[in-house]
C-alpha cells in the first residue's frame, strides 16, 4: 500500500529534521568535548608555579608564553565555549521539539489515511 503523497512529504521532512537533530548532537559533543579538554588545560595550568617556563603548541612548534597570558586566553576560551553550549543546547531543544510535533503530526495524517500506524522511533 502506497502512503499519500502529503505523507510521504511529511515523513521526508521528518528524516531532514532527524538529520539535522543528529549533526546537533555531534556539535553539542565536540563543544563538551573542548570545554573539558581546555577546563584540564587551566587546571594544570594553575598547578604550575609563576616563575615556571609555559609552551603552548603551534601547529608543529612549541612557543614559549607568558603565564598569565595563557590563564587569560584559556579563561576567556572557555567563555566562548560557554556561550556555545548554550546556543547549542536551544538548537537541540527546538530540533527535538519539531521531531516530537512532526511525528505527531505524520502518525495523525496516517490514521486518518488508513495506513499502518507504527513511525520508527
Amino acid at each position: 500500500m502506497e502512503l499519500p503523497k502529503n505523507i510521504q512529504h511529511q515523513i521526508a521532512q521528518f528524516q531532514q529534521a532527524q538529520q539535522q537533530a543528529q549533526a546537533i548532537t555531534m556539535q553539542k559533543q565536540s563543544v563538551d568535548m573542548q570545554i573539558k579538554e581546555t577546563e584540564k588545560a587551566l587546571e594544570e595550568l594553575n598547578k604550575v608555579e609563576g616563575d615556571s617556563e609555559v609552551y603552548k603548541t603551534a601547529g608543529n612548534l612549541l612557543i614559549k608564553v607568558d603565564k598569565d597570558e595563557v590563564t587569560v586566553e584559556l579563561e576567556d576560551k572557555i567563555e566562548t565555549l560557554k556561550l556555545r553550549e548554550k546556543t547549542v543546547n536551544r538548537q537541540e531543544e527546538r530540533i527535538m521539539a519539531k521531531l516530537q510535533e512532526m511525528q505527531s503530526s505524520i502518525q495523525e495524517a496516517m490514521q486518518g489515511s488508513g495506513a499502518p500506524p507504527g513511525l520508527g522511533n
